[in-house]
């Protein structure tokens, strides 16, 4: 199966959006590098890396730590992450790809 040219958008992710990328779209929305309109559905990847690097770079202002973030930025982290946890749970998501142990 050939991977597709362009992304599918957020809104139609598997797993509610709790893969590599939909997070990385959720922080560009929590650094307000897009808006939270903005699904990136057709983009190509270039243009997901080229958001991955931005958001990295706002990450590193923070140490990288969702407690280093400040106050308006901490909430907002909260409310759209939680958001999309909660989503993807009531879609049947339950986190375990992310915390099992492969050893």
């Amino acid at each position: 199966m050939a991977k597709p040219d362009t992304y599918i958008g957020i809104q139609n992710e598997i797993q509610g959006g709790m893969t590599n990328i939909g997070k990385i779209i959720r922080d560009a929305w929590v650094f307000e590098l897009i808006p939270e309109t903005e699904t990136c559905e057709g983009w190509n990847l270039a243009g997901i890396d080229a958001l991955l690097q931005k958001v990295n770079a706002e990450w590193d202002k923070y140490g990288c730590s969702v407690s280093q973030l400040p106050k308006e930025l901490f909430k907002r982290h909260q409310r759209i992450h939680g958001a999309g946890v909660a989503k993807a749970k009531s879609l049947g998501w339950s986190g375990e790809d992310e915390t099992d142990d492969d050893s």
